[in-house]
């Protein structure tokens, strides 16, 4: 951190797929602006010990963004994405689209109906994993599994596995040994397991995403599995346009909506939701008192 600055970097606390204040999924966007080493931003993001902390190193022409889990970096989350638009526009005063430049490349985020939506990556489709493998990584019986799960990818690779009911989804109990088994076959560090069967009736699906690979056991609302979830259902079933309830089995409800289509081989995936503000602060510095 530099000597030359009186203060450490400005901190918001933002909820992100929020149904309401103290719900959806929490983050920490920090005004780095370059004043953070690497290994400073890996110790604020374990510190925060939130889903994911994100670095904003410049604003200028697109702000550069930087996400760490609390194991360390990643190219690309989804609530975080979200999240820091939400911030920057409030410090930039943007109104229409503001693309963020992420580990990805870069990603827009426009405003819509009082919620931000992003335009993720273009997907990739990965193999699809024995369900009965999945089943046990999920600590279900086989017959929980309701259909060939598949590793997608808009960034950040995700498992995505249908079961067959919201009573499978409540009974999931992640075994980390089957799951650390998984993550070596292919590479994929979050599971997203869904149902059709939502707590909710304005909701069309009910979610659950566990990523402990990556320092979160579960995860209350994952804009980047949601994406892969959007694009998993495209591929099967053409244009998607659903609401995708999450966090409730953690007492934090979110809600996200989820979009894509098909266009010949390629699919458009799109993810939204609200961002809540919650507070803000300074980080000190090192010589600083309480």
């Amino acid at each position: 951190m530099s000597d030359a600055e009186p203060n450490g970097p400005r901190f918001h606390l933002v909820d992100v797929f929020a149904t309401e204040r103290y719900a959806g999924n929490q983050l920490a966007v920090v005004e780095s602006r370059g004043r953070l080493a690497d290994d400073e931003m890996a110790a604020v993001a374990a510190e925060f010990d939130f889903s994911e902390t994100t670095f904003v190193e410049s604003l200028d022409p697109d702000p550069t963004v930087r996400i760490f889990t609390p194991e360390g970096e990643i190219p690309f989350a989804g609530h975080p994405t979200l999240g820091t638009a939400a911030v920057v526009r409030s410090l930039t005063g943007t109104s229409g689209t503001t693309t963020l430049d992420l580990g990805v490349g870069p990603v827009p985020v426009r405003p819509r109906d009082g919620a931000l939506w992003m335009t993720q990556a273009e997907p990739t489709f990965g193999p699809e994993p024995d369900p009965a493998a999945l089943a046990d990584v999920l600590g279900l019986p086989d017959d929980a599994v309701a259909g060939p799960p598949q590793v997608v990818s808009t960034g950040l690779p995700t498992v995505v596995v249908p079961l067959v009911s919201r009573a499978a989804l409540t009974d999931v109990a992640l075994d980390r040994d089957a799951y650390d088994a998984l993550v070596d076959a292919c590479g994929a560090k979050n599971v997203l397991a869904f149902c059709r069967d939502p707590r909710d009736p304005a909701n069309d699906i009910a979610a659950r995403v566990f990523a402990p690979a990556h320092g979160v056991p579960e995860d209350p609302a994952t804009g980047s599995s949601n994406g892969c979830l959007a694009a998993h259902l495209a591929r099967r079933e053409g244009t998607v346009a659903a609401r995708v309830e999450q966090g409730h089995e953690m007492g934090r409800p979110s809600r996200l909506g989820i979009e894509a289509e098909t266009d010949g081989d390629g699919v458009t995936v799109r993810v939204g939701g609200r961002v809540v503000p919650v507070g803000r602060g300074r980080l000190h510095r090192p010589d600083q008192g309480i």
